[in-house]
């Protein structure tokens, strides 16, 4: 069990929260690894497999380089949430936060 899960809580649960909560954080404008990293506590990996593990779920989430910049300075950005309610996940993000252990 990971220091971040709480007792009793699936790992199939967990996984399927820190996908939500990615997600909100990059609509919450919170859209780099670094900045993911820095509100969570995440390590780098764990934050890319994460953003990777989006499109299991049918998010669509999208690198936006920023214009003019140069070497991928950017930002995430959902595009299409899939058969996720965005709603659902504001309206819950402090169980979801509290559940997988995150300041």
């Amino acid at each position: 069990m990971s220091k971040a899960q709480a007792p009793g809580i699936s790992k199939t649960r967990t996984s399927f929260y820190r996908r939500l909560y990615l997600a909100h954080l990059i609509d919450s404008g919170i859209n780099t690894v670094a900045a993911i990293m820095a509100a969570t506590g995440m390590p780098r990996r764990t934050a890319q497999d994460t953003l990777a593990a989006l499109a299991e779920l049918d998010l669509v989430c999208e690198f936006e380089q920023t214009p003019g910049a140069r070497h991928q300075q950017g930002g995430y950005r959902i595009s299409d949430w899939g058969p996720i309610d965005p709603a659902w996940v504001a309206r819950h993000i402090n169980e979801i936060r509290e559940t997988l252990g995150y300041p």
